[in-house]
């Protein structure tokens, strides 16, 4: 019999700030058996006041004691800040699990910054993000432990983390270059190690995002060991999606090495549930067609009834998408899926400085133009809105801005 109490003893220990709370509620049953148990009996009044007040009493503490002994619970599980009180961060996440079920996906950048966005307005959020990545620190780590690159899974992680900034910031740290881990970041390092102790790279992300307390889930599209291929249109071709920009030839189509990939079973259960399935921003050949090749991706996005939203590129990219217009950009992903990928396509329109223009004009990067004659003409909607913004004079879309849009396609239905 002493072997099954333990675990409800150790409440009892020194120091956890229970015991206290337990006695007083305690104490406040007492009071209330005591008063109730000659209230209704026809003693002098006097007595039947005394036992009034004694309930009253009892209520009172116990309700005090549960108060308490309740927030000693939900301190442990639930961080607190100075700015945000107890009921605002309980009232916030109750409000963010009633927000919309929306499915994020790409990889790289682009999609970090999306989630970055929406993740203040639901925590039903799903990045389905490619694992074809071969470049940098991911690459390093893929080829010497054997596993799949976490590079575009640590950006979403941290990009829909609820943790403190200074748990983001350690993740992105990027080691320098006088160091044996020159190149690599803290993240990438973090979620190589957990998946060689837990031998299973699906579970070493689910118990990073336990780490990170993520407003959502990240999801790898597959779990098998995929190389990027690009088929240019002078007929060669090349292996590695770090290179396959670096060639500056047309591209004609890029398919996954092998090329009959399985989903992840998450990333079509959340497919198939979500409300809207939004497809970028991200680079076209390289972080959102890669996840279109995984054939059950394809097939569940064309299927889903969802609103389906593709978020154009504001700049065109060297090497990917030279002189592409926004149709362009769309008949690539038709072409290596289905024409019911998307149902809307999501266009810039806000103004960006000119020294910024010709300063990427050098980069052999341009303006995407929206031909929107063409778009309709393929039966897709275009919706133009201003969301760019520019940091350190890069052109970025507006994490702000993008999530007020994207949600506002929800909120029209």
């Amino acid at each position: 019999m002493r072997a099954e109490n333990p675990g409800i003893l150790k409440w009892l220990y020194p120091g956890i700030g229970i015991k206290r709370w337990i006695g007083l509620s305690t104490f406040g049953v007492l009071l209330l058996i005591l008063g109730t148990a000659n209230l209704r009996s026809e003693e002098f009044w006097a007595v039947q006041l005394l036992d009034a007040i004694v309930v009253v009493s009892g209520i009172i503490i116990l309700i005090l004691g549960i108060k308490r002994m309740m927030r000693s619970f939900i301190a442990v599980f639930i961080p607190t800040s100075k700015d945000s009180g107890l009921v605002d961060i309980l009232y916030q996440k109750k409000h963010l699990s009633r927000g919309p079920r929306i499915v994020a996906v790409g990889g790289g950048t682009g999609l970090s910054v999306l989630l970055s966005g929406l993740k203040a307005y639901s925590s039903n959020i799903s990045a389905v993000v490619t694992v074809a990545d071969d470049g940098g620190s991911s690459g390093k780590l893929r080829q010497q432990f054997d596993v799949l690159p976490p590079g575009d899974i640590r950006n979403c992680l941290v990009a829909l983390a609820d943790a403190p900034t200074l748990m983001q910031d350690l993740f992105q740290f990027r080691f320098d270059k006088n160091s044996e881990f020159s190149g690599h970041s803290f993240g990438n390092l973090f979620i190589t190690v957990m998946t060689q102790l837990t031998g299973d790279f699906e579970k070493a992300i689910k118990e990073t995002s336990k780490v990170l307390a993520l407003r959502g889930q990240v999801i790898p599209a597959t779990l098998e060991k995929v190389n990027l291929v690009a088929h240019y249109k002078d007929g060669s071709s090349l292996v590695g999606e770090e290179k396959i920009p670096k060639a500056l030839k047309l591209i004609d189509k890029v398919a996954l090495i092998p090329a009959h990939s399985q989903a992840t079973p998450d990333a079509l259960k959340a497919i198939r549930e979500a409300q809207m399935i939004v497809l970028g921003p991200g680079s076209l050949y390289t972080s959102i067609i890669p996840n279109l090749l995984v054939s059950d991706i394809a097939l569940a996005i064309a299927q889903s009834q969802a609103i389906k939203v593709y978020v154009c590129n504001v700049m065109t990219q060297p090497g990917e998408t030279d002189s592409y217009s926004v149709s362009d950009h769309i008949s690539a992903m038709v072409k290596h899926s289905s024409a019911r990928i998307l149902d809307y396509c999501l266009v810039n329109t806000g103004d960006v400085p000119q020294d910024i223009v010709e300063r990427y004009a050098k980069q052999h990067s341009s303006r995407v133009l929206c031909d929107r004659k063409k778009i309709e003409q393929m039966g897709y909607r275009v919706i133009e809105e201003d969301f760019v913004t520019i940091q350190d004079g890069v052109i970025r879309h507006d994490p702000e801005m993008l999530a007020r849009i994207v949600l506002g396609f929800i909120e029209e239905i």
